[in-house]
């Protein structure tokens, strides 16, 4: 563990300010600009469609009845927390873990500010092919994936650098 909060991966936070602050300023100008429902096609494949989302992922748990509101705050704090005690842990040139782990935080933190602001997260990203869409979504939800998926390579990528570092330090 680095001695140093700066030399850990905490320096990495500035992702998770931006991730935020990005995620917001989208949502605060889609709630200013559209009518629920309301829709501009911007490509043959992508729309700004305004929707509510009352559940998780793919609206998963929307119609339970309110307690999902302040589940899914738990799970993000609590997920938030124990991503930045890793990152305290992690050194600061580990750049695809704490560029993951930052991304899945600011994400996280995203909805949950629309969570606790308005009882829904604020998702307009509606991708589509002819008459199939993709569940709506936000940047948020982007970054989440984003990290998720570095988590993932690291899992497979990280581990091989770590066995050949072993393994010239046993030849």
């Amino acid at each position: 563990m680095p001695s140093d909060w700066k030399q850990s991966g905490l320096k990495w936070y500035w992702v998770v300010v931006i991730a935020i602050v990005a995620d917001q300023l989208s949502k605060q100008w889609v709630l200013a600009n559209f009518e629920l429902y309301d829709s501009i096609n911007l490509l043959p494949v992508l729309n700004f469609t305004y929707v509510r989302n009352y559940g998780a992922a793919f609206s998963f748990l929307a119609d339970a009845g309110g307690w999902q509101r302040w589940f899914f705050t738990i799970i993000a704090i609590g997920i938030s927390a124990l991503l930045t005690f890793w990152l305290r842990k992690q050194h600061a040139n580990e750049w695809r873990t704490n560029l993951a782990f930052t991304l899945v935080i600011g994400g996280a933190i995203g909805n949950l500010v629309d969570r606790l602001m308005h009882g829904f997260v604020v998702d307009f990203i509606d991708v589509y092919w002819k008459t199939s869409h993709y569940p709506a979504f936000n940047i948020a939800d982007s970054a989440i994936c984003i990290g998720a998926g570095l988590i993932i390579l690291d899992s497979f990528f990280g581990e091989k650098k770590e066995t050949t570092e072993n393994t010239k330090e046993v030849s």
